[in-house]
């Protein structure tokens, strides 16, 4: 295996995420979500929201259009192990979020098919005001590949 701790802490350039209520609606029917208060602003202002807000899987729409870690990983070994979303609030449309990829883990399990590692990936959304919204954690799996 190839990756070694000194990943854990590296990060991605700042990028900057601008929320809109087209790409919420867009977003709630692609994953089948008819929830009105993600598209309707009529019934969303007399909820305890007050307003639309984004669902809650929202956040991986976000990491993907950012920029990536500066660290080479060979995508043929990824997989996508598991996705987790820590909220301090609600997405909301018409904010600006400021966002930053972050590797926070690396850990060794053994697998049917040899070691196998797990590469921990936080995406931070932050606020204009640097308050934190969301973090997006993902779950990397680094296989080794087969001999021949």
């Amino acid at each position: 295996m190839d990756l070694d701790k000194s990943v854990i802490g590296v990060t991605s350039d700042v990028f900057v995420f601008e929320v809109e209520k087209g790409h919420i609606r867009r977003f709630a029917q692609a994953i089948g979500d008819r929830n009105r208060l993600y598209i309707e602003e009529e019934f969303a202002s007399h909820t305890p929201y007050g307003g639309i807000i984004a669902p809650p899987t929202f956040p991986i729409a976000i990491a993907t259009q950012g920029i990536g870690l500066p660290i080479k990983l060979d995508e043929r070994r990824m997989m996508h192990g598991e996705q987790e979303f820590i909220y301090h609030r609600p997405i909301r449309p018409g904010e600006n979020l400021y966002c930053q990829l972050r590797v926070t883990d690396l850990y060794e399990r053994e697998g049917r098919s040899g070691k196998m590692q797990f590469l921990v990936i936080d995406t931070e959304m932050k606020d204009e005001h640097g308050e934190l919204v969301v973090i997006s954690r993902m779950n990397i799996v680094y296989r080794q590949l087969p001999t021949k």
